[in-house]
Protein backbone atom coordinates (compact mmCIF):
# COMPACT_ATOMS: atom_id res chain seq x y z
CA UNK A 1 0.00 0.00 0.00
CA UNK A 2 1.27 3.44 -0.93
CA UNK A 3 1.86 5.93 1.85
CA UNK A 4 1.21 9.66 1.36
CA UNK A 5 2.33 12.36 3.79
CA UNK A 6 -0.30 15.12 3.98
CA UNK A 7 0.95 18.38 5.45
CA UNK A 8 -1.61 20.90 6.67
CA UNK A 9 -3.81 17.89 7.38
CA UNK A 10 -6.18 19.86 9.62
CA UNK A 11 -6.56 22.75 7.16
CA UNK A 12 -9.31 23.51 4.67
CA UNK A 13 -7.77 21.55 1.78
CA UNK A 14 -5.49 19.16 3.69
CA UNK A 15 -8.39 17.69 5.64
CA UNK A 16 -10.16 16.93 2.37
CA UNK A 17 -7.02 15.45 0.78
CA UNK A 18 -6.51 13.09 3.71
CA UNK A 19 -10.17 11.98 3.68
CA UNK A 20 -10.25 11.34 -0.06
CA UNK A 21 -6.96 9.43 0.00
CA UNK A 22 -8.33 7.15 2.71
CA UNK A 23 -11.45 6.59 0.64
CA UNK A 24 -9.13 5.52 -2.21
CA UNK A 25 -7.51 2.92 0.05
CA UNK A 26 -4.26 4.82 0.54
CA UNK A 27 -2.34 4.96 3.80
CA UNK A 28 -2.30 8.56 5.00
CA UNK A 29 0.31 10.02 7.29
CA UNK A 30 -1.25 13.31 8.51
CA UNK A 31 1.08 16.11 9.54
CA UNK A 32 0.11 19.36 11.24
CA UNK A 33 1.44 21.74 13.84
CA UNK A 34 0.16 19.35 16.49
CA UNK A 35 2.63 16.74 15.18
CA UNK A 36 5.69 18.76 14.16
CA UNK A 37 7.03 21.88 12.52
CA UNK A 38 7.54 22.31 8.77
CA UNK A 39 10.38 24.69 9.59
CA UNK A 40 12.12 21.69 11.17
CA UNK A 41 12.40 19.13 8.31
CA UNK A 42 13.67 16.51 10.76
CA UNK A 43 10.23 16.39 12.38
CA UNK A 44 8.59 15.12 9.18
CA UNK A 45 7.72 11.36 9.32
CA UNK A 46 9.10 10.56 5.85
CA UNK A 47 10.07 6.90 6.34
CA UNK A 48 8.31 4.81 3.71
CA UNK A 49 6.53 7.81 2.18
CA UNK A 50 6.11 7.74 -1.58
CA UNK A 51 4.36 11.07 -2.15
CA UNK A 52 3.85 14.32 -0.25
CA UNK A 53 1.01 16.81 -0.37
CA UNK A 54 2.76 20.03 0.56
CA UNK A 55 1.20 23.12 2.09
CA UNK A 56 3.75 25.83 2.89
CA UNK A 57 1.86 28.07 5.35
CA UNK A 58 4.43 30.86 5.72
CA UNK A 59 4.50 34.27 4.05
CA UNK A 60 8.15 33.91 2.99
CA UNK A 61 10.15 31.07 1.46
CA UNK A 62 12.73 31.18 4.25
CA UNK A 63 13.44 27.62 5.32
CA UNK A 64 11.71 26.06 2.31
CA UNK A 65 14.93 24.80 0.73
CA UNK A 66 15.73 22.54 3.68
CA UNK A 67 12.21 21.15 3.64
CA UNK A 68 12.23 20.45 -0.10
CA UNK A 69 15.65 18.79 0.19
CA UNK A 70 14.37 16.56 3.00
CA UNK A 71 11.36 15.50 0.92
CA UNK A 72 13.51 14.88 -2.17
CA UNK A 73 15.82 12.64 -0.15
CA UNK A 74 13.01 10.27 0.90
CA UNK A 75 9.97 10.62 -1.38
CA UNK A 76 9.41 10.36 -5.12
CA UNK A 77 6.57 12.79 -5.78
CA UNK A 78 5.28 16.10 -4.39
CA UNK A 79 2.05 17.98 -5.05
CA UNK A 80 2.41 21.58 -3.91
CA UNK A 81 -0.58 23.80 -3.08
CA UNK A 82 0.38 27.18 -4.54
CA UNK A 83 -2.18 29.81 -5.64
CA UNK A 84 -3.38 31.50 -8.80
CA UNK A 85 -1.76 34.72 -7.56
CA UNK A 86 1.65 32.99 -7.39
CA UNK A 87 3.01 35.37 -4.78
CA UNK A 88 6.76 35.81 -4.47
CA UNK A 89 7.24 33.16 -1.78
CA UNK A 90 5.05 30.70 -3.69
CA UNK A 91 7.06 31.22 -6.86
CA UNK A 92 10.27 30.57 -4.93
CA UNK A 93 8.90 27.34 -3.43
CA UNK A 94 7.85 26.24 -6.91
CA UNK A 95 11.38 26.95 -8.20
CA UNK A 96 12.98 24.92 -5.39
CA UNK A 97 10.70 21.98 -6.14
CA UNK A 98 11.40 22.12 -9.87
CA UNK A 99 15.15 21.92 -9.17
CA UNK A 100 14.84 19.12 -6.57
CA UNK A 101 14.60 16.12 -8.89
CA UNK A 102 11.16 15.20 -7.51
CA UNK A 103 8.19 14.42 -9.68
CA UNK A 104 6.08 17.48 -9.10
CA UNK A 105 2.66 18.98 -9.69
CA UNK A 106 1.62 22.50 -8.78
CA UNK A 107 -1.96 23.38 -7.86
CA UNK A 108 -2.94 27.01 -8.38
CA UNK A 109 -6.50 27.46 -7.10
CA UNK A 110 -8.35 30.71 -7.51
CA UNK A 111 -10.27 32.15 -4.55
CA UNK A 112 -11.76 29.51 -2.30
CA UNK A 113 -15.51 29.34 -1.73
CA UNK A 114 -14.56 28.94 1.94
CA UNK A 115 -13.45 32.58 2.01
CA UNK A 116 -17.15 33.41 2.33
CA UNK A 117 -16.99 32.22 5.93
CA UNK A 118 -15.41 35.58 6.78
CA UNK A 119 -18.88 37.03 6.23
CA UNK A 120 -20.64 34.63 8.61
CA UNK A 121 -21.32 37.13 11.40
CA UNK A 122 -22.41 39.76 8.90
CA UNK A 123 -24.72 37.28 7.17
CA UNK A 124 -26.35 36.58 10.52
CA UNK A 125 -26.75 40.35 10.90
CA UNK A 126 -28.24 40.58 7.41
CA UNK A 127 -25.80 43.17 6.05
CA UNK A 128 -22.47 42.33 4.43
CA UNK A 129 -20.46 45.52 3.96
CA UNK A 130 -17.65 45.63 1.45
CA UNK A 131 -16.18 47.20 -1.65
CA UNK A 132 -16.37 45.96 -5.23
CA UNK A 133 -19.52 43.89 -4.88
CA UNK A 134 -19.38 43.33 -8.66
CA UNK A 135 -15.96 41.67 -8.40
CA UNK A 136 -16.58 38.29 -10.02
CA UNK A 137 -14.44 35.20 -9.54
CA UNK A 138 -14.98 31.48 -10.21
CA UNK A 139 -14.59 30.46 -6.57
CA UNK A 140 -13.52 26.86 -6.09
CA UNK A 141 -14.74 24.24 -3.62
CA UNK A 142 -11.93 22.88 -1.44
CA UNK A 143 -13.14 19.34 -2.16
CA UNK A 144 -12.43 19.89 -5.87
CA UNK A 145 -8.93 21.13 -5.13
CA UNK A 146 -8.41 18.04 -2.99
CA UNK A 147 -9.80 15.75 -5.71
CA UNK A 148 -7.26 17.08 -8.22
CA UNK A 149 -4.51 16.73 -5.61
CA UNK A 150 -5.43 13.09 -5.00
CA UNK A 151 -5.31 12.25 -8.69
CA UNK A 152 -1.92 13.97 -9.01
CA UNK A 153 -0.63 12.04 -5.97
CA UNK A 154 -1.87 8.64 -7.11
CA UNK A 155 -1.97 8.68 -10.91
CA UNK A 156 0.68 9.05 -13.57
CA UNK A 157 0.76 11.78 -16.17
CA UNK A 158 0.86 14.79 -13.82
CA UNK A 159 4.62 15.32 -13.56
CA UNK A 160 5.42 18.89 -14.58
CA UNK A 161 1.75 19.90 -14.67
CA UNK A 162 0.54 23.25 -13.35
CA UNK A 163 -3.17 22.92 -12.63
CA UNK A 164 -5.11 26.18 -12.41
CA UNK A 165 -8.28 25.37 -10.50
CA UNK A 166 -11.59 27.21 -10.44
CA UNK A 167 -15.25 26.65 -9.85
CA UNK A 168 -17.66 26.29 -12.78
CA UNK A 169 -18.32 30.00 -13.38
CA UNK A 170 -17.57 33.48 -12.04
CA UNK A 171 -19.85 34.79 -9.31
CA UNK A 172 -19.78 38.30 -7.90
CA UNK A 173 -19.31 39.01 -4.21
CA UNK A 174 -22.82 40.46 -4.07
CA UNK A 175 -24.27 37.33 -5.66
CA UNK A 176 -22.35 35.13 -3.23
CA UNK A 177 -24.15 36.93 -0.40
CA UNK A 178 -27.47 36.47 -2.20
CA UNK A 179 -26.88 32.72 -2.61
CA UNK A 180 -25.90 32.37 1.05
CA UNK A 181 -29.03 34.27 2.09
CA UNK A 182 -31.28 32.03 0.00
CA UNK A 183 -29.78 28.80 1.31
CA UNK A 184 -29.37 29.59 5.00
CA UNK A 185 -32.74 31.39 5.03
CA UNK A 186 -31.43 34.62 6.55
CA UNK A 187 -32.39 37.84 4.74
CA UNK A 188 -28.99 39.28 3.91
CA UNK A 189 -27.73 41.65 1.26
CA UNK A 190 -24.52 43.26 0.08
CA UNK A 191 -23.94 46.89 1.08
CA UNK A 192 -21.38 48.67 -1.07
CA UNK A 193 -18.99 50.97 0.79
CA UNK A 194 -16.10 53.07 -0.53
CA UNK A 195 -12.76 51.25 -0.74
CA UNK A 196 -11.12 53.57 1.80
CA UNK A 197 -13.75 52.52 4.37
CA UNK A 198 -13.03 48.85 3.72
CA UNK A 199 -9.33 49.54 4.00
CA UNK A 200 -9.79 51.23 7.39
CA UNK A 201 -11.92 48.36 8.69
CA UNK A 202 -9.42 45.70 7.60
CA UNK A 203 -6.52 47.62 9.10
CA UNK A 204 -8.46 47.93 12.35
CA UNK A 205 -8.81 44.13 12.36
CA UNK A 206 -5.04 43.77 12.19
CA UNK A 207 -4.51 43.09 8.48
CA UNK A 208 -1.08 44.20 7.20
CA UNK A 209 -1.35 47.29 4.95
CA UNK A 210 0.33 45.51 2.04
CA UNK A 211 -2.17 42.65 2.19
CA UNK A 212 -5.13 45.03 2.40
CA UNK A 213 -3.98 47.03 -0.61
CA UNK A 214 -3.33 43.85 -2.58
CA UNK A 215 -6.82 42.50 -1.89
CA UNK A 216 -8.50 45.77 -2.86
CA UNK A 217 -6.48 46.03 -6.08
CA UNK A 218 -7.40 42.48 -7.02
CA UNK A 219 -11.08 43.11 -6.32
CA UNK A 220 -11.03 46.29 -8.40
CA UNK A 221 -9.52 44.31 -11.29
CA UNK A 222 -12.14 41.55 -10.94
CA UNK A 223 -14.95 44.12 -10.92
CA UNK A 224 -13.65 45.49 -14.22
CA UNK A 225 -12.72 42.13 -15.73
CA UNK A 226 -14.10 38.92 -14.15
CA UNK A 227 -11.74 35.98 -13.92
CA UNK A 228 -12.32 33.13 -16.38
CA UNK A 229 -13.25 29.63 -15.24
CA UNK A 230 -11.00 26.75 -16.26
CA UNK A 231 -11.95 23.18 -17.20
CA UNK A 232 -9.10 21.59 -15.21
CA UNK A 233 -11.19 20.08 -12.40
CA UNK A 234 -13.39 18.19 -14.87
CA UNK A 235 -10.45 17.13 -17.05
CA UNK A 236 -8.51 15.69 -14.12
CA UNK A 237 -11.30 14.24 -11.95
CA UNK A 238 -13.83 13.40 -14.71
CA UNK A 239 -16.48 15.17 -12.62
CA UNK A 240 -17.80 18.72 -13.00
CA UNK A 241 -16.63 21.25 -10.41
CA UNK A 242 -19.00 21.89 -7.53
CA UNK A 243 -20.99 25.12 -7.55
CA UNK A 244 -20.84 27.83 -4.91
CA UNK A 245 -24.41 26.95 -3.95
CA UNK A 246 -23.30 23.37 -3.27
CA UNK A 247 -20.51 24.62 -1.03
CA UNK A 248 -22.93 26.87 0.90
CA UNK A 249 -25.43 24.05 1.42
CA UNK A 250 -22.66 21.87 2.86
CA UNK A 251 -21.49 24.63 5.21
CA UNK A 252 -24.82 26.22 6.14
CA UNK A 253 -24.37 25.45 9.83
CA UNK A 254 -21.21 27.57 9.94
CA UNK A 255 -23.30 30.64 9.08
CA UNK A 256 -25.86 30.01 11.82
CA UNK A 257 -23.76 30.00 14.98
CA UNK A 258 -20.26 30.95 16.07
CA UNK A 259 -18.04 29.93 18.99
CA UNK A 260 -18.12 32.48 21.79
CA UNK A 261 -14.80 34.37 22.11
CA UNK A 262 -13.22 35.07 25.49
CA UNK A 263 -13.23 38.82 24.86
CA UNK A 264 -15.35 41.15 22.78
CA UNK A 265 -15.35 44.75 21.53
CA UNK A 266 -17.44 47.28 23.45
CA UNK A 267 -18.15 51.00 22.96
CA UNK A 268 -17.91 52.50 26.45
CA UNK A 269 -17.72 55.76 28.32
CA UNK A 270 -15.37 55.93 31.31
CA UNK A 271 -16.33 59.42 32.46
CA UNK A 272 -19.31 61.66 31.74
CA UNK A 273 -18.48 64.05 28.94
CA UNK A 274 -15.61 61.79 27.86
CA UNK A 275 -15.13 60.50 24.35
CA UNK A 276 -16.32 57.01 23.48
CA UNK A 277 -13.64 54.36 23.87
CA UNK A 278 -13.54 51.06 22.03
CA UNK A 279 -12.37 48.51 24.57
CA UNK A 280 -11.96 44.76 24.58
CA UNK A 281 -13.64 43.33 27.62
CA UNK A 282 -14.52 39.81 28.80
CA UNK A 283 -17.51 38.28 27.03
CA UNK A 284 -20.32 37.98 29.59
CA UNK A 285 -21.99 34.77 30.68
CA UNK A 286 -25.78 34.64 30.90
CA UNK A 287 -27.20 34.40 34.39
CA UNK A 288 -30.38 32.55 35.45
CA UNK A 289 -33.24 33.49 33.14
CA UNK A 290 -30.87 35.25 30.72
CA UNK A 291 -29.54 34.54 27.26
CA UNK A 292 -26.27 35.61 25.71
CA UNK A 293 -26.86 37.46 22.45
CA UNK A 294 -24.31 37.67 19.66
CA UNK A 295 -25.07 41.26 18.71
CA UNK A 296 -25.78 41.93 15.05
CA UNK A 297 -26.41 45.64 15.54
CA UNK A 298 -27.45 48.35 17.92
CA UNK A 299 -28.91 51.70 16.95
CA UNK A 300 -28.20 55.30 17.80
CA UNK A 301 -30.72 57.14 19.95
CA UNK A 302 -30.27 60.91 20.46
CA UNK A 303 -30.83 60.53 24.20
CA UNK A 304 -27.53 58.66 24.41
CA UNK A 305 -25.75 61.95 23.68
CA UNK A 306 -27.34 63.27 26.88
CA UNK A 307 -26.34 60.12 28.75
CA UNK A 308 -22.73 60.45 27.62
CA UNK A 309 -22.69 64.15 28.56
CA UNK A 310 -23.98 63.36 32.07
CA UNK A 311 -27.28 65.19 31.59
CA UNK A 312 -29.28 62.08 32.49
CA UNK A 313 -27.23 60.90 35.45
CA UNK A 314 -30.10 61.55 37.88
CA UNK A 315 -32.58 59.65 35.71
CA UNK A 316 -30.32 56.85 34.49
CA UNK A 317 -27.95 55.90 37.25
CA UNK A 318 -25.32 53.84 35.47
CA UNK A 319 -22.00 52.55 36.70
CA UNK A 320 -18.88 53.75 34.93
CA UNK A 321 -17.32 52.56 32.73
CA UNK A 322 -20.62 52.03 30.93
CA UNK A 323 -21.26 50.18 27.67
CA UNK A 324 -23.57 52.20 25.45
CA UNK A 325 -26.50 50.91 23.42
CA UNK A 326 -30.14 50.20 24.28
CA UNK A 327 -31.48 48.71 21.07
CA UNK A 328 -30.26 45.24 20.16
CA UNK A 329 -30.80 42.67 17.47
CA UNK A 330 -28.82 39.48 17.34
CA UNK A 331 -28.59 35.71 17.61
CA UNK A 332 -28.95 33.71 20.80
CA UNK A 333 -25.53 32.23 21.51
CA UNK A 334 -25.98 30.66 24.96
CA UNK A 335 -28.76 30.00 27.45
CA UNK A 336 -28.74 30.75 31.14
CA UNK A 337 -30.27 28.44 33.71
CA UNK A 338 -34.03 28.07 33.41
CA UNK A 339 -34.46 29.45 29.88
CA UNK A 340 -36.71 27.15 27.87
CA UNK A 341 -38.52 29.33 25.33
CA UNK A 342 -35.42 30.28 23.30
CA UNK A 343 -32.62 28.21 21.79
CA UNK A 344 -29.13 28.93 20.44
CA UNK A 345 -29.44 30.28 16.92
CA UNK A 346 -32.76 32.04 17.53
CA UNK A 347 -32.88 35.58 16.12
CA UNK A 348 -34.11 38.12 18.66
CA UNK A 349 -34.41 41.86 19.27
CA UNK A 350 -35.24 44.01 22.22
CA UNK A 351 -34.48 46.88 24.55
CA UNK A 352 -31.50 46.06 26.78
CA UNK A 353 -28.47 47.75 28.29
CA UNK A 354 -24.99 47.41 26.89
CA UNK A 355 -25.92 46.56 23.30
CA UNK A 356 -22.99 48.45 21.74
CA UNK A 357 -20.76 45.40 22.05
CA UNK A 358 -20.01 42.09 20.43
CA UNK A 359 -22.22 40.24 22.91
CA UNK A 360 -24.69 41.18 25.61
CA UNK A 361 -26.56 39.19 28.26
CA UNK A 362 -30.26 39.99 28.66
CA UNK A 363 -33.34 38.53 30.36
CA UNK A 364 -35.02 36.16 27.93
CA UNK A 365 -38.41 37.52 29.00
CA UNK A 366 -37.46 40.99 27.73
CA UNK A 367 -36.77 39.84 24.17
CA UNK A 368 -38.91 39.16 21.13
CA UNK A 369 -38.27 37.05 18.06
CA UNK A 370 -36.96 39.23 15.26
CA UNK A 371 -38.94 39.82 12.06
CA UNK A 372 -38.08 37.24 9.41
CA UNK A 373 -38.54 39.46 6.36
CA UNK A 374 -35.87 42.10 7.06
CA UNK A 375 -32.14 41.84 7.77
CA UNK A 376 -31.52 41.06 11.42
CA UNK A 377 -29.38 44.18 11.84
CA UNK A 378 -32.31 46.35 10.72
CA UNK A 379 -34.39 45.06 13.64
CA UNK A 380 -32.09 47.06 15.94
CA UNK A 381 -33.83 50.19 14.68
CA UNK A 382 -37.15 49.13 16.19
CA UNK A 383 -37.21 48.83 20.01
CA UNK A 384 -36.78 52.34 21.47
CA UNK A 385 -38.26 54.19 18.49
CA UNK A 386 -41.06 51.70 17.86
CA UNK A 387 -42.14 51.40 21.49
CA UNK A 388 -42.10 55.18 21.90
CA UNK A 389 -44.16 55.69 18.76
CA UNK A 390 -46.71 52.95 19.57
CA UNK A 391 -47.25 54.12 23.11
CA UNK A 392 -47.59 57.73 21.91
CA UNK A 393 -50.23 56.84 19.34
CA UNK A 394 -52.22 54.17 21.19
CA UNK A 395 -51.74 54.60 24.93
CA UNK A 396 -51.39 58.36 25.42
CA UNK A 397 -53.00 60.06 22.41
CA UNK A 398 -55.48 57.20 21.75
CA UNK A 399 -55.70 58.20 18.11
CA UNK A 400 -58.74 56.87 16.22
CA UNK A 401 -60.02 56.76 12.68
CA UNK A 402 -60.81 60.12 11.11
CA UNK A 403 -58.83 62.24 13.55
CA UNK A 404 -56.45 64.95 12.35
CA UNK A 405 -52.97 64.38 13.73
CA UNK A 406 -49.92 66.64 13.53
CA UNK A 407 -46.58 64.86 14.06
CA UNK A 408 -43.78 67.33 14.69
CA UNK A 409 -40.33 65.94 13.95
CA UNK A 410 -41.51 63.10 11.74
CA UNK A 411 -38.13 62.74 10.02
CA UNK A 412 -36.50 61.06 13.01
CA UNK A 413 -36.43 57.44 14.08
CA UNK A 414 -39.57 57.70 16.25
CA UNK A 415 -41.31 59.65 13.50
CA UNK A 416 -40.80 56.80 11.04
CA UNK A 417 -42.97 54.57 13.20
CA UNK A 418 -45.34 57.23 14.56
CA UNK A 419 -46.50 58.25 11.08
CA UNK A 420 -47.15 54.63 10.12
CA UNK A 421 -48.92 53.71 13.36
CA UNK A 422 -51.13 56.80 13.11
CA UNK A 423 -52.01 55.94 9.50
CA UNK A 424 -52.85 52.37 10.51
CA UNK A 425 -55.52 53.78 12.85
CA UNK A 426 -57.16 55.56 9.91
CA UNK A 427 -56.15 59.08 10.98
CA UNK A 428 -55.22 61.91 8.63
CA UNK A 429 -51.57 62.67 9.27
CA UNK A 430 -49.85 66.03 8.87
CA UNK A 431 -46.10 65.67 9.41
CA UNK A 432 -43.31 68.22 9.72
CA UNK A 433 -39.94 67.41 8.21
CA UNK A 434 -36.93 69.17 6.80
CA UNK A 435 -36.46 69.06 3.02
CA UNK A 436 -33.87 66.26 3.38
CA UNK A 437 -36.38 64.06 5.24
CA UNK A 438 -39.54 64.98 3.36
CA UNK A 439 -39.41 62.14 0.81
CA UNK A 440 -38.93 59.52 3.52
CA UNK A 441 -41.81 60.88 5.59
CA UNK A 442 -44.04 60.79 2.52
CA UNK A 443 -43.10 57.12 2.04
CA UNK A 444 -44.17 56.41 5.60
CA UNK A 445 -47.68 57.47 4.54
CA UNK A 446 -48.09 61.07 5.73
CA UNK A 447 -51.02 62.77 4.00
CA UNK A 448 -49.25 66.13 4.02
CA UNK A 449 -45.57 66.87 4.65
CA UNK A 450 -44.87 70.39 5.93
CA UNK A 451 -41.51 72.10 5.65
CA UNK A 452 -41.43 73.71 9.07
CA UNK A 453 -38.62 76.05 7.99
CA UNK A 454 -40.87 77.88 5.51
CA UNK A 455 -44.51 76.98 6.20
CA UNK A 456 -46.72 77.76 9.22
CA UNK A 457 -48.08 74.72 11.03
CA UNK A 458 -51.82 74.03 10.66
CA UNK A 459 -54.16 74.26 13.61
CA UNK A 460 -57.42 72.56 14.43
CA UNK A 461 -55.75 69.23 15.20
CA UNK A 462 -57.25 66.52 17.35
CA UNK A 463 -53.78 65.39 18.39
CA UNK A 464 -50.30 66.90 18.29
CA UNK A 465 -47.37 64.51 18.73
CA UNK A 466 -44.14 66.38 19.42
CA UNK A 467 -41.07 64.27 18.75
CA UNK A 468 -38.49 67.05 18.48
CA UNK A 469 -36.63 69.34 20.85
CA UNK A 470 -38.27 72.77 20.52
CA UNK A 471 -37.69 76.25 21.90
CA UNK A 472 -39.99 77.53 24.64
CA UNK A 473 -41.89 79.85 22.29
CA UNK A 474 -42.35 77.05 19.74
CA UNK A 475 -43.60 74.72 22.48
CA UNK A 476 -46.28 77.26 23.38
CA UNK A 477 -47.30 77.51 19.74
CA UNK A 478 -47.57 73.72 19.42
CA UNK A 479 -49.76 73.56 22.52
CA UNK A 480 -52.33 75.75 20.77
CA UNK A 481 -52.58 73.60 17.64
CA UNK A 482 -54.50 70.65 19.03
CA UNK A 483 -56.83 69.40 21.75
CA UNK A 484 -54.42 66.67 22.92
CA UNK A 485 -50.66 67.24 23.02
CA UNK A 486 -48.19 64.41 23.60
CA UNK A 487 -44.46 65.08 23.77
CA UNK A 488 -41.46 62.81 24.15
CA UNK A 489 -38.94 65.66 24.02
CA UNK A 490 -39.14 68.87 26.06
CA UNK A 491 -42.24 69.10 28.29
CA UNK A 492 -45.03 71.30 26.88
CA UNK A 493 -47.40 73.10 29.19
CA UNK A 494 -50.77 71.39 29.11
CA UNK A 495 -49.35 68.38 27.30
CA UNK A 496 -48.44 64.85 28.37
CA UNK A 497 -44.74 64.06 28.58
CA UNK A 498 -43.69 60.43 28.92
CA UNK A 499 -40.80 58.00 28.58
CA UNK A 500 -41.53 54.71 26.84
CA UNK A 501 -41.48 51.46 28.78
CA UNK A 502 -40.13 48.14 27.57
CA UNK A 503 -42.85 45.82 26.33
CA UNK A 504 -41.77 42.60 24.54
CA UNK A 505 -45.39 41.82 23.60
CA UNK A 506 -45.56 45.05 21.64
CA UNK A 507 -42.24 44.20 19.96
CA UNK A 508 -43.71 40.85 18.94
CA UNK A 509 -46.62 42.71 17.41
CA UNK A 510 -44.29 44.99 15.46
CA UNK A 511 -42.49 41.94 14.04
CA UNK A 512 -45.80 40.52 12.85
CA UNK A 513 -46.74 43.83 11.18
CA UNK A 514 -43.37 43.94 9.43
CA UNK A 515 -43.62 40.37 8.19
CA UNK A 516 -47.13 41.07 6.85
CA UNK A 517 -45.80 44.08 4.95
CA UNK A 518 -47.85 46.56 7.00
CA UNK A 519 -44.93 48.29 8.72
CA UNK A 520 -41.72 49.45 7.05
CA UNK A 521 -38.29 49.85 8.64
CA UNK A 522 -36.02 52.23 6.79
CA UNK A 523 -32.38 52.61 7.73
CA UNK A 524 -30.96 56.05 6.99
CA UNK A 525 -27.35 55.03 7.64
CA UNK A 526 -25.36 52.02 8.81
CA UNK A 527 -21.82 52.17 10.19
CA UNK A 528 -19.36 49.93 11.98
CA UNK A 529 -19.56 50.17 15.75
CA UNK A 530 -16.16 51.90 15.75
CA UNK A 531 -17.79 54.96 14.15
CA UNK A 532 -20.26 55.52 17.00
CA UNK A 533 -18.23 58.48 18.27
CA UNK A 534 -18.59 60.16 14.87
CA UNK A 535 -22.36 59.63 14.92
CA UNK A 536 -22.49 61.27 18.36
CA UNK A 537 -20.46 64.22 17.09
CA UNK A 538 -22.75 64.72 14.09
CA UNK A 539 -25.83 64.46 16.31
CA UNK A 540 -24.47 67.20 18.57
CA UNK A 541 -24.12 69.36 15.45
CA UNK A 542 -27.66 68.53 14.29
CA UNK A 543 -26.45 66.60 11.24
CA UNK A 544 -28.21 63.26 11.68
CA UNK A 545 -31.60 62.12 10.43
CA UNK A 546 -33.65 58.97 10.39
CA UNK A 547 -32.57 55.77 12.05
CA UNK A 548 -28.87 54.94 12.23
CA UNK A 549 -27.66 51.45 13.07
CA UNK A 550 -24.19 50.37 14.21
CA UNK A 551 -22.99 46.96 13.00
CA UNK A 552 -20.78 44.93 15.31
CA UNK A 553 -19.51 42.39 12.73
Amino acid sequence: MRTVLVTGATGTVGRQVAAQLRQAGTEVRPFSRAVGDLADPGSLPLDGVESVFLVWPFATAEGARALVDAIAGRARRVVYLSSAAVRDHEREVERLIEESGLEWTFLRPHAFAANALRWAAQVRAGVVRGSYGLAAMPVVHEADVAAVAVRALLDGGHHGAVHELTGPEPITQADQVRVISEIVKFPASWEEVPPHHTREELLARGWPPQAVDGVLRAQADLAARPATATSTVKEVTKAPPRTFATWVAEHAAAFSTAPKPETMPAARIHEYGDTIRYDRIPTPRPGPGEVLIEVAATSFNPSEVGLRAGLLREVLQVSLPHTLGWDVSGTVAELGEGVTDLAPGDRVFGLVEGAAAGYTAAPASMLARAPESIPLAHAAAIPVAGLTAWQSVHEHARITRGQRVLINGAGGGVGMFAVQFAKLTGATVFATASPRSAAAVKRYGADEVIDYTTTPLPGGMDVVLNLAAVREEDAAALAGLGRTVITIAAPIEGGTHFVARNDPAQLTGFAALIDRGELAVEIAESHPLTELHEVHRRAEEGRTRGKIILLTA
